[in-house]
């Protein structure tokens, strides 16, 4: 969804309650932080590509609002949708996002924390690691909003994007 010309593709997990119900990729709260995040970066959800590895939020007995992860079978079934994706809208980066991602496009399961800070490839395309938006709704902690932000700064420096001296204190420890 989005910027099929985008230079910068975003790739989550899942679908979760609130983008099935509204059919949009990171629409709610984690949705939010991501905008957020773009907003920094001095972009927008317009003019990057936002996807998911799995298309559909895979189903548990009696769910609710809840969600799960994909399975190795549903991330192996969706793998075909993301190459075809990644082959149409071409991006400069991508960027994985959380734990699932990383599996799916780098074959590892190495957590975020130790593949987060440096550039990988999929595709011949640079793939930057970080952390889900949700995982930082989770994790208040300053130091992980910090590496999520040094891992976009990285991102906006590859891609030759102008970065404040305002941007490159964000999350940063007050003197």
């Amino acid at each position: 969804n989005g910027n099929p010309d985008a230079d910068i593709m975003l790739i989550g997990e899942a679908p979760g309650f609130d983008e099935e119900r509204l059919l949009e990729p990171f629409v709610g709260k984690a949705g939010q932080k991501l905008d957020g995040i773009l907003t920094a970066m001095g972009t927008n959800r317009k003019s990057v590509y936002l996807t998911n590895i799995v298309k559909f939020r895979p189903s548990m007995a009696n769910q609710t609002t809840n969600n799960r992860k994909p399975s190795a079978d549903e991330l192996a079934a969706s793998m075909p949708f993301i190459n075809a994706e990644v082959e149409v809208v071409a991006p400069k980066v991508i960027i994985a996002l959380g734990s699932t991602a990383v599996k799916a496009l780098l074959s590892s399961t190495e957590p975020v924390a130790k593949m987060r800070g440096e550039f990988h490839e999929f595709a011949g395309i640079p793939v930057r690691v970080t952390y889900h938006p949700s995982y930082i709704l989770h994790n208040e902690a300053t130091s992980e909003k910090r590496k999520l932000w040094e891992d976009m700064l990285s991102i906006m420096e590859k891609l030759g994007m102008p970065i404040t001296e305002k941007q490159k204190g964000f999350f940063l420890p007050k003197p």
